[in-house]
C-alpha cells in the first residue's frame, strides 16, 4: 500500500478550516508544529493566498511537502488561468501518479469566491456540501463546531471560523488556538 493511502488518518498536526457564509469564504489555520510528541512551534503559519490573493489555501502534515504541493498548485493555477477546481483536480492526478510526488505526506484546503476544495494525494478532490471543510488532527472537532455555529449563529464566516478554530485547539492536543485567518 502507498504510504499517502491513509494520510487522514496519520495526519497528527494542526487544524484548517474553511467556511462560506453569505457569500463570504473564510480558511484558518491553527499555528502549532509538533514533532512527535513535543510542541516545536507555537506561531506557525499554514495558510497561504495564491494566485494573486483570489485563492485561500491551508495545509496539514509535513511542512516541507506542503509547501512543495502549495507551489505546484500555483503552477496549475497559472496554467488554467485561476480555475481552482481544474487546478485541484490536475494536481491531484499528478500527485497520485508521480513517483515522487505521491510520497509527500499532506493534505491542502483551497477555497476561491466559487468553491471550497480538499485535496489529497491519493487522487481525493472533495468539495463539502455545506461550504465547511476541515483538514488535520483537529479537523472534526473544527467541523462539528462550525456547523453547530453556522446553524445556530448569526457570527459571519469569519467569526464561525475563529470560533471553531478555538473549541479545535482546546481540545485536540495536536493544535493551539494560535490562529491565523484569511477572507475572501
Amino acid at each position: 500500500m502507498p504510504r499517502h493511502a491513509d494520510n487522514a488518518t496519520r495526519i497528527r498536526s494542526t487544524t484548517i478550516l474553511s467556511v462560506r457564509r453569505d457569500g463570504l469564504v473564510a480558511l484558518g489555520g491553527d499555528g502549532q508544529v509538533s514533532l512527535g510528541d513535543s510542541i516545536v512551534k507555537a506561531d506557525a503559519v499554514k495558510v497561504r493566498r495564491l494566485h494573486k490573493g483570489q485563492v485561500l489555501c491551508g495545509f496539514a502534515g509535513s511542512a516541507a511537502d506542503a509547501f512543495a504541493l502549495l507551489e505546484r498548485f500555483e503552477g496549475k493555477l497559472e496554467q488554467f488561468k485561476g480555475s481552482t477546481k481544474r487546478a485541484a483536480i490536475e494536481l491531484a492526478k499528478e500527485w497520485r501518479t508521480d513517483r515522487v510526488l505521491r510520497r509527500l505526506e499532506s493534505m491542502i484546503a483551497a477555497a476561491d469566491k466559487e468553491c471550497s476544495l480538499i485535496i489529497s494525494g491519493s487522487g481525493d478532490v472533495i468539495e463539502p456540501t455545506d461550504g465547511i471543510l476541515a483538514i488535520g488532527s483537529g479537523g472534526t472537532s473544527a467541523l462539528a463546531a462550525a456547523r453547530a455555529l453556522l446553524a445556530h449563529s448569526s457570527l459571519d464566516a469569519r467569526g464561525i471560523a475563529e470560533t471553531a478554530l478555538r473549541i479545535a485547539g482546546e481540545i485536540n492536543v495536536y493544535a493551539n488556538t494560535n490562529i491565523t485567518i484569511e477572507t475572501l
